[in-house]
């Protein structure tokens, strides 16, 4: 079955970056000998190339210990409002730590980062590290049609 078939649309770089704008929430895949390491993590996006996420635990947590051994990682932002109506979009690019210097200058767009509250309490007594994600490349599409033959009428 084709994409069109499917009525999948192929988000353009405009899309994406709104897309990415109103989102918070993603997973993010680090590497490491086997199968990789999926974590949700909230995220803001800024600047058009750029995501940043913290991370709240001791240097010696698993996502800490892989995301400090690797340069690069892939990203996924999805919003699924039914089976037939969803948007997802792909990111590969670098990983640094961004130095607590800097923290200052990406105050704002951290604050506006969605964080629970659990994450919230913890970063007041927990280590807190700060990372950004270079976006090389990125693919997106889109969902929001019935799939064809789907007779709403006849399938109640």
């Amino acid at each position: 079955m084709t994409i069109e078939r499917m009525q999948l649309t192929e988000m353009d770089d405009g899309a994406i970056r709104a897309f990415l704008t109103n989102q918070k929430m993603g997973v993010l895949g680090l590497p490491t000998d086997g199968t990789p390491y999926l974590l949700p993590m909230s995220f803001r996006y800024d600047d058009g190339s750029t995501l940043y996420f913290a991370f709240v635990g001791g240097p010696d947590s698993r996502k800490r210990t892989l995301i400090e051994a690797t340069d690069r990682a892939g990203f996924l932002v999805y919003a699924a409002e039914s089976p037939f109506n969803w948007e997802s979009v792909l990111l590969s690019g670098t990983v640094e730590a961004v130095p607590e210097s800097e923290w200052d200058d990406i105050d704002s767009v951290l604050a506006t980062a969605w964080r629970p509250a659990v994450v919230e309490a913890a970063m007041e007594t927990e280590a807190v590290a700060v990372y950004r994600f270079g976006v090389e490349e990125w693919s997106g599409y889109k969902h929001t049609g019935l799939p064809p033959g789907f007779d709403p009428a006849t399938d109640a």
